[in-house]
Formats: structure tokens, C-alpha cells, sequence
């Protein structure tokens, strides 16, 4: 295979963003410093372009120019956009600013009398092209739910975005409740926010289940709480008890100011549980110690699609246009 010193050296990026899907699949957990090196890649790289770029022709120089323009100034703020919208996460998003940086113009390998990407486009933006793959292939996610709970017989508004989760599975699974007591919901209390409260209790989701009627009283929260962690899944392992707190009820009333503790869990925390509310965690304990299976939206790990987007441009190249085209509709 033939390409430019940059080019080649762009590909480093596919190893670091296939181990950063596979750490997003297992924990939604990505180190920010995976980014630093593969961003100062990118910046040295865009200067070594820019360098070579300004050596050549007026017209090449103007679409280079050009071309960083709109992956700098319009694909990169759309993708903060996403973020503040709460389409992206925040490594998600900074993922795709490093895109942005990285890969501002297609890339040629040239291999076998072929040149890659094959499907190019006029505009020539190749973080555009990452972004349209990563849109697309993400896309495919809620149809396979909705096959997959269509083939199961699981008929739900939340057949879309969900699937259904034992309750001895939601310790060790990732997203977010799709119900509550009183019927289906898209903004369900977090499972990384149960873990949190779980192990800052000292308690297991079964012990919990087991004792549902006296742990729902506040008086019996630990005097000294456990570290509740950032509630992530650790190895796939199911952590969702930190050492067990012997804790009894002291009284015999059943209604609460603050049934399990919810209100209290926050406070003592001093920081954000992923949004989590106390009326939204009481909700999604009240559905976890009565139901054995509940709807789960399991999320998408954003930086999948993002992967197998970025592999996908890099061989085949922009799979909109290459959509377009086969519809007879011009591309840009």
C-alpha cells in the first residue's frame, strides 16, 4: 500500500478508537487522556497539510482551505451542538473533535491498482463523510431492537429504544429505566445512578428486593455511608453492593419524607447522579423490587458506530453518497 507520510499515519487513529468501542461496549467508560496523543497527532499533521498545501497550486490550496474550513468551523461545532443536546456524550464528542482535526480532507491509499476510499465526494470533507457512516450505522441500533422484540412477542411503545432485562441483570447492564410505577417513560432513573446509590447504601439489588418494606424507611441508612463510585459496570462484574451495612428499621410508619433514603443519597453526594432526581431514583427503586423483568434502554455506545464508521470511510469512503447515487440524486 502507497500513501503520504500524513495519510499513514492517520490510521493510527482505527487502533485507538476500536480499544476505545471496546471500553465503551464494556463500561460507557472512556479515559479522557485516550484522546491527547491522537489529538496532537492531528494538530501536527494539519500543519504538515497546510505546509504542503500552501506550496502548491491557487486551487489546491483554496479547497484545502477550504475543506479545514468546514471541518473545523461547521462539523465540529455540529457535533457540540449534539453534545449540548444530549445526542453526544461528552466522550463521544470529544472523540469527534479529534475526528474534525485529524481528518479535514480524504485520505488516499493507493493498493492493487485501486485508490481508497473508492466513494468520494465533491465537497471532499472526510470528517463529514466519518460523521454521515457514524449517523447511518447508528441508525441500524433501534431497528435491530424493534426486530429483535417483534420476533419476541414484546409489544411496547418502548420496542424502539429498549429491551427487556431481568432483574438480576441490572447490575451489571448499562442505560436507563424505561418505567416507572405507573406505566412506560424515556426519561427513566439511570442504572449507573442505582449502582451509585447501592453501593453508597452497602446493599445488593436482591438484598434490596428481600427487604423492600423496611428499606424503604430512611432510618435505616447507614451512619456512615460507602464511596458510591460513578456507577459504572467494572469488568462486567456484577459490584453492585459495597460492604453490606447492617441497618434496622426504627419504626413502624409506613409513609416517608423521603422513602429510600433518595433525597438524602443526593445530598450526601454533592454531585451529579447523571441527572437522576430524588422522584426519579424513588421510581426506579420502586419498579426494581417489584418487577422480575423491566424495559431497559441499554443507550447506544456511540463510539461503536463511530469506529465502524471511521473503517468504513476509510475503505469504502461516504456511504450517503454512495446511497444517492445508486437513487440517481447527485452528491456533494
Amino acid at each position: 500500500m502507497h500513501a503520504s507520510i500524513p495519510d499513514l499515519l492517520r490510521l493510527l487513529a482505527v487502533p485507538v478508537f476500536g480499544w476505545a468501542a471496546w471500553r465503551d461496549v464494556e463500561t460507557r467508560r472512556v479515559d479522557n487522556r485516550t484522546w491527547y496523543p491522537l489529538a496532537a497527532l492531528a494538530v501536527a499533521l494539519l500543519a504538515w497539510d497546510g505546509l504542503t498545501a500552501m506550496q502548491s497550486g491557487a486551487l489546491e490550496r483554496r479547497w484545502f482551505l477550504f475543506r479545514v474550513a468546514v471541518s473545523l468551523l461547521f462539523v465540529a461545532p455540529l457535533v457540540l451542538a449534539f453534545w449540548w443536546f444530549r445526542a453526544f456524550g461528552g466522550a463521544d464528542a470529544k472523540a469527534f473533535l479529534v475526528v474534525a482535526v485529524l481528518f479535514p480532507t480524504f485520505p488516499m491509499y493507493y493498493h492493487g491498482g485501486w485508490v481508497f476510499p473508492v466513494q468520494r465526494t465533491v465537497l471532499g470533507v472526510f470528517s463529514l463523510t466519518i460523521l454521515t457512516n457514524t449517523v447511518l450505522v447508528g441508525a441500524l441500533y433501534p431497528a435491530a431492537l424493534f426486530v429483535r422484540n417483534l420476533l419476541a412477542g414484546r409489544f411496547s411503545s418502548a420496542m424502539f429504544v429498549g429491551r427487556v432485562v431481568p432483574w438480576d441483570e441490572i447490575p451489571k447492564t448499562h442505560g436507563k429505566l424505561l418505567e416507572t410505577p405507573e406505566g412506560t417513560t424515556r426519561s427513566g432513573a439511570d442504572l449507573d445512578a442505582i449502582r451509585m446509590y447501592l453501593r453508597w447504601r452497602g446493599v445488593t439489588l436482591g438484598d434490596l428486593r428481600e427487604r423492600a418494606h423496611d428499606l424503604r424507611d430512611p432510618a435505616t441508612l447507614p451512619k456512615e455511608p460507602n464511596p458510591p463510585t460513578d456507577g459504572a459496570v467494572t469488568g462486567g462484574a456484577v459490584t453492585d453492593g459495597g460492604t453490606v451495612v447492617e441497618t434496622r428499621r426504627t419504626t413502624g410508619e409506613s409513609g416517608y419524607e423521603d422513602p429510600w433514603g433518595a433525597a438524602r443519597f443526593l445530598a450526601d453526594i454533592d454531585r451529579d447522579a447523571y441527572g437522576t432526581t430524588p422522584a426519579k431514583l424513588r421510581e426506579g427503586l420502586e419498579v426494581l423490587v417489584t418487577e422480575d423483568e423491566v424495559w431497559v434502554s441499554p443507550g447506544i455506545p456511540f463510539i461503536v458506530p463511530m469506529f465502524v464508521g471511521l473503517v468504513v470511510a476509510l475503505g469504502y469512503g461516504d456511504l450517503l453518497a454512495g446511497l444517492l447515487g445508486l437513487l440517481g440524486f447527485a452528491t456533494l
